[in-house]
């Protein structure tokens, strides 16, 4: 059985190193001419640091990111109202950790490049036709105007929030939706925020919300920022959702201008930042179903996330996982890759969900409707029943559950 990966990020390396280690062929074409380090931070939540692990990139991930230990919740001002452990921590047998994206995405590829071959670069997916026996992939090739024709037996759809292979699976009503919140972000030197591993989350995206994070252990001055800035109101968008828009300064500056944070000085922060980017926050609303045949969807091509859960990139690890899990254990293809949408499908619907309600950002609204001038303790604004309704919403966001994952089988497979 050969798997062709549309898509070479997160979701499609992750898939193909899961495919080799369970003993099938698999290939990656990607559109981009080349893969380099774009972008900047991303947190791996312990559930997919574990399958990172057990396909033997753990090693990597420990030298080149930071091994998270809070999430802390704080007003404009920098007052603390929650901190959540992470990762070992938070009981965990696998740490979270905070790393480059580029970073991890180097790591990956050296694996894929290692392990099983080049990943085949300039090649656009244009159409797909299947039968019983197989797939049949139309290929553009940017580098030569050629179009090819190939065959596979499954064909996998790893190609971001723009998959071209969701839109030739739903080719109707799949428009992205925007929530009217912009977001700009960058990677800039700085001094050490707080003990250096934690994600700081200041504010709320109805009055400006910042988050930063140190994303490096051979760098521990760099550290990943994040504006949050709700700027219209949310619907259908027509604007490209390109991760690598470049920003502007002076676009996300001014919000920011009157905040006298406790922990570090934002405004200087973005300043230094060598390159802005700008996204809206968009998702698309769940399918009914991802794929057919042998032919399915993967990481933000099957669900993308609001990114505010730190989650969206340990949701693409699982899905490569189960898929070959489920690739691996079963003679036809189709039936297997039901069984993983079956899987998959149900939870990460309703992360998606859960992301689109901001419920942390409503605690954190009503922290400045109750304590507009600041607090000394948050006992002072918020009951325990508060705080502890707060910290559960944000657990069913980011985590899994500490005892399920910890004794969970494994799903490596042999084959």
């Amino acid at each position: 059985m050969r798997t062709m990966i549309i898509g070479g990020g997160i979701g499609g390396l992750t898939t193909a190193l899961s495919l080799h280690a369970a003993g099938l062929d698999c290939e990656i074409v990607e559109a981009a001419e080349a893969l380099r380090p774009l972008g900047v931070g991303i947190n791996l939540q312990p559930h997919a640091v574990r399958e990172l692990t057990e396909l033997g990139l753990d090693g990597e991930l420990a030298a080149s990111g930071v091994e998270t230990t809070f999430v802390t919740f704080t007003d404009r001002a920098g007052n603390e109202i929650l901190a959540l452990p992470r990762g070992r921590r938070a009981g965990y047998r696998w740490p979270q950790y905070s790393i480059h994206r580029g970073r991890l995405q180097m790591i990956m590829l050296a694996a894929v490049e290692e392990r099983i071959g080049p990943v085949r670069t300039g090649l656009r997916f244009e159409d797909f036709e299947q039968d019983g026996d197989g797939v049949t992939v139309t290929l553009y090739d940017q580098s030569s105007g050629a179009t090819l024709r190939e065959r596979t037996d499954v064909l996998v759809g790893a190609d971001g929030v723009l998959s071209a292979v969701r839109a030739r699976l739903h080719p109707q009503g799949d428009p992205l939706m925007w929530d009217g919140i912009r977001m700009w972000r960058g990677v800039a030197v700085a001094d050490r925020i707080m003990d250096g591993a934690t994600v700081l989350v200041s504010g709320s995206n109805s009055a400006g919300k910042f988050v930063a994070y140190h994303i490096s252990a051979t760098d521990p001055r760099l550290v990943n920022w994040v504006a949050e800035v709700k700027v219209a109101e949310g619907g259908v968008i027509d604007e490209e959702a390109d991760w690598s828009r470049p920003g502007r300064l002076e676009d996300v500056a001014g919000h920011y201008a009157g905040w006298n944070h406790r922990h570090f000085d934002i405004p200087a922060l973005i300043a230094a930042s060598d390159r802005i980017l700008e996204y809206p926050m968009v998702d698309r609303d769940p399918l009914p179903y991802w794929g057919e045949g042998r032919v399915t969807l993967l990481g933000d091509a099957a669900h993308p996330l609001y990114p505010i859960g730190s989650n969206g990139g340990s949701q693409a690890v699982l899905d490569a996982r189960v898929l070959a899990r489920c690739l691996a254990g079963a003679g036809d293809p189709a039936a297997a890759l039901k069984a993983y949408e079956n899987e998959r499908l149900p939870p990460t619907a309703a992360l998606l969900h859960g992301h689109r309600s901001l419920p942390t950002d409503t605690w954190v609204d009503l922290v400045a409707e109750r304590a507009p001038d600041g607090f000394s303790d948050i006992s002072e604004v918020l009951t325990e029943q508060e705080l502890a309704a707060m910290a559960d919403a944000q657990h069913r966001l980011t985590d899994a559950d500490v005892r399920e994952l910890n004794e969970r089988p494994s799903w490596s497979v042999r084959r």
